[in-house]
């Protein structure tokens, strides 16, 4: 099993970004962290990166169902969306699998809320 599913796009990368947030949105996703790894690894290594950017999504209904299930499941929380340009210029778009990230956890009711993420992860990636 796969952790993560992606697709390209033929869009700039900020177009890319935009893009990705708007189809999380309306998944019922919002952004609680949006990291610049390029500005980052820059700014602390100073170290050239290509465009590559971190969006810590959440489902808010969805991390509650998850927090009462299993309660150290903060850690493996927000889930994942990382937009990257690749060396040919185009953009990829890759989403954690959540149900890959529990597959350590013995919680079958976890496992049924990251089934039910992975659903609406695919779909966000599948409308880009």
């Amino acid at each position: 099993m796969s952790y993560y599913f992606s697709k390209i796009m033929n869009v700039d990368f900020e177009k890319a970004v935009t893009r990705v947030i708007e189809e999380l949105k309306n998944e019922g996703f919002g952004i609680l962290t949006e990291i610049d790894v390029k500005e980052t690894l820059k700014r602390k290594l100073n170290v050239e990166f290509p465009n590559y950017t971190i969006l810590g999504a959440c489902n808010p209904p969805f991390a509650y169902r998850a927090l009462v299930a299993e309660p150290k499941i903060g850690t493996m929380l927000p889930c994942n969306v990382i937009v990257q340009e690749l060396d040919n210029g185009k953009i990829e778009v890759s989403a954690v699998d959540p149900l890959a990230s529990m597959q350590a956890i013995p919680n079958k009711v976890l496992q049924g809320i990251a089934e039910e993420i992975q659903v609406k992860l695919k779909k966000v990636i599948g409308q880009l």
